[in-house]
């Protein structure tokens, strides 16, 4: 099976994101449902059993962090993201690693879209001053183990485990 380790998040207006970017950029949204901050990408496993025990050493977030500003992996741009930077992030992957997940290079995102094309990279990037030092939404406390399941639909996640 398929696994990742994620934080539902909630955006405050999605459809007010997508709406602006329209006729900038092209690519492939994600579903608002399947919205999330990736903690540990895990790919193909077996047995989650392992990954279960670890996670009993983590706790979940304190509180709801904010999300703000949007950003882009890639040159050219690839993929299309909203922005969390609290500390707060940073000392809970501290925490994974500590109960022995891999967070190689971990940047708190959320992937809104994959990139196919800029048609107006001035635009894009205007748009995207638009969008500093704004709150988009929250990342919610929970932390979950889910499994990623592809259909022709897009991915289909199920909870498989949810730290208390």
């Amino acid at each position: 099976m398929r696994l990742f380790i994620a934080s539902p998040i909630i955006l405050d207006d999605y459809a007010a994101i997508q709406k602006d970017f329209e006729g900038i950029i092209e690519g492939k949204w994600v579903e608002e449902e399947n919205l999330h901050l990736t903690w540990v990408f895990l790919g193909n496993i077996m047995d989650e059993t392992p990954v279960i025990e670890k996670m009993q050493n983590i706790t979940h977030l304190s509180e709801e962090v904010a999300i703000a500003e949007l950003g882009y992996f890639g040159r050219p741009p690839k993929v299309f993201f909203a922005k969390a930077q609290a500390k707060m992030l940073y000392d809970k992957a501290r925490e994974f690693k500590a109960a022995g997940f891999n967070l190689y290079r971990f940047k708190p995102h959320i992937t809104l879209c994959r990139i196919k094309a800029i048609h107006d990279y001035k635009a894009y990037k205007e748009t995207l001053k638009t969008y500093r030092d704004k709150t988009l939404g929250k990342i919610r406390p929970q932390i979950s183990l889910y499994e990623s399941s592809l259909s022709e639909k897009g991915p289909l996640y199920k909870r498989r485990f949810e730290i208390e």
